[in-house]
């Protein structure tokens, strides 16, 4: 049983219009999700950058609509995850589906947009994308600003629904206000910098301080984040895997693949149903405590809203 905490499916969904249920065109489709290890998914609602400011959030509202429309209501073995009593109450054979949101800038500078999708059933908030908004600056943003006065207010909010606050593309600044002020921060996708130095990854003291708060981290299958070139291969993310491990990180680790958000391809790791085979490499060095907690126990039990 695998949680992965992060793809793009959504955004694949509505921007080619291709169907969920077995679309060859998806590395994550309805088809393959039922004959992979993935029990729950989390589906970030991901706005290009492209899309004209005053339309962002109706974009976003219309990837809400998919997510109900297309991958939970028509099929009665997939499940709403709204907290971690859902998590724990899914049976055998259903699947479980986590709605996040992969950037504020979509909301603008109005915290009742951001209200209004945590109403919608979003419970994991990445405040920036790599570029800046009205919340911090992304962790490509040159400024390299952290928390604005309205990013506090929103990550106050946040704490308040006992929503995760995502860490995963923020800047470094950004990154280090929220550790001061936020209490449920998590990186759904992000790798370890010492073995890749991509701005993306997570430096040493970014890791303890994670790990310190009891925090959550997704090891992700993107590339350039394995290895800091356009070509990885499967066993190369067991590296960023036991790195953590090693620093005793043991209870935060998990998966964020980001299936979908990248067109670049991991050899050995094509798609969803290839799970099995980095489960299987893992479990040569970890044991079986660890694997648990790996595949799905650390997400659940740090889960922040326990019921609505």
């Amino acid at each position: 049983m695998i949680i992965d905490a992060h793809c793009d499916v959504l955004w694949k969904l509505w921007e080619k219009k291709v169907d969920f249920y077995n679309s060859e065109e998806l590395r994550f489709n309805y088809l393959k999700w039922q004959q992979s290890d993935i029990k729950v998914q989390c589906f970030a609602i991901f706005v290009p950058e492209e899309v004209k400011e005053e339309s962002q959030f109706s974009v976003a509202l219309e990837m809400v609509s998919i997510f109900f429309e297309q991958v939970v209501d028509p099929y009665d073995d997939v499940k709403f995850i709204s907290n971690r009593q859902d998590l724990l109450n899914l049976k055998a054979h259903e699947k479980g589906a986590v709605l996040t949101l992969e950037g504020c800038h979509s909301i603008g500078a109005d915290i009742n947009k951001l209200k209004a999708l945590v109403r919608m059933g979003v419970r994991i908030v990445g405040l920036t994308w790599n570029q800046a908004n009205a919340v911090c600056d992304g962790i490509e943003e040159e400024r390299g600003a952290g928390l604005s006065s309205f990013g506090k207010d929103v990550v106050h909010y946040l704490n308040k629904e006992q929503i995760w606050v995502d860490l995963s593309h923020i800047s470094y600044q950004g990154f280090w206000d929220i550790m001061d002020i936020g209490d449920y921060p998590m990186a759904s996708h992000s790798n370890v910098f010492q073995i890749a130095p991509h701005v993306r990854n997570l430096d040493n003291s970014q890791i303890e301080a994670l790990i310190a708060c009891d925090s959550w981290i997704g090891i992700t299958f993107v590339p350039e984040f394995i290895n800091g070139r356009k070509v990885a291969y499967r066993q190369e993310i067991i590296k960023h895997i036991e790195y953590i491990v090693a620093m005793g990180g043991e209870s935060i680790l998990g998966f964020g693949s980001d299936f979908e958000g990248t067109e670049d391809e991991v050899i050995g790791l094509k798609d969803i149903m290839d799970y099995k085979f980095l489960i299987n490499d893992l479990c040569h060095s970890q044991t079986k405590s660890t694997m648990q907690k790996l595949s799905y126990k650390n997400f659940v039990d740090k889960f922040p809203r326990i019921r609505n």
